[in-house]
């Protein structure tokens, strides 16, 4: 049996994400009703920065279990991950505990944080992989769209792997939506298509809000 994630140890991490982010940033955070109150849900997080996932952690309405690349488990990180209800993963393998785990965070109804992009980049949606389609797919659960904007528009002044401090980053959750086309199907073709759907209302949500918030 493999373990599930904590999430009392998730709340811990979002109360510690709440005073790190609210207190070196400014976030504004738009549209974070539109994430059902209860029952799984998945969080699909555009990547440009490395804080962008504390940031998400910090101003999600409910705690959130990240898939984390197993990397950044390095030192007293390491613990510190674990203990707050983060999902370790191998990006190079087929992580299977990593996927059990995942899974077990949606069959407890609990909320799943992922980069769709698999690393960080442009954090532009444009690639796409099919780990989220099969989470979403399988386990049936809503994914919501989450872009972060404005992490990576220029480094700060003390320190250069963070933006500037104080600085207003934007956190903007769109309306969930299903990956599925309803039929239940796991086969390559279905993950393909859900895939494709994904991506399609990810690209547009970002779009979206991107006009909202004028960056």
């Amino acid at each position: 049996m493999t373990d599930v994630p904590s999430m009392r140890g998730a709340e811990v991490g979002r109360r510690i994400g709440v005073g790190l982010m609210y207190g070196l940033w400014k976030p504004r955070v738009l549209g974070s009703w539109r994430v059902p109150a209860s029952g799984p849900v998945i969080l699909a997080v555009n990547h440009s920065h490395n804080i962008d996932g504390p940031m998400v952690m910090g101003v999600a309405p409910r705690p959130t279990h990240f898939l984390i690349k197993r990397e950044a488990f390095v030192g007293p990180l390491d613990p510190f991950l674990t203990g707050i209800g983060q999902v370790k993963v191998d990006r190079h393998s087929t992580d299977r505990t990593a996927i059990a785990r995942a899974l077990g965070v949606l069959e407890q109804g609990g909320v799943l944080g992922i980069f769709p992009e698999g690393t960080r980049g442009e954090g532009d949606f444009a690639s796409i992989r099919a780990g989220l389609a099969y989470f979403a797919v399988r386990s049936g659960a809503p994914i919501v769209p989450v872009a972060v904007l404005g992490s990576s528009d220029r480094p700060g002044r003390l320190i250069k792997a963070l933006p500037p401090l104080r600085s207003r980053v934007d956190v903007v959750f769109g309306d969930p939506f299903d990956a599925g086309d309803g039929s239940g199907r796991r086969t390559r073709k279905a993950l393909d298509e859900a895939t494709a759907r994904i991506q399609k209302q990810l690209t547009a949500h970002l779009e979206n809000a991107r006009r909202l918030t004028g960056r």
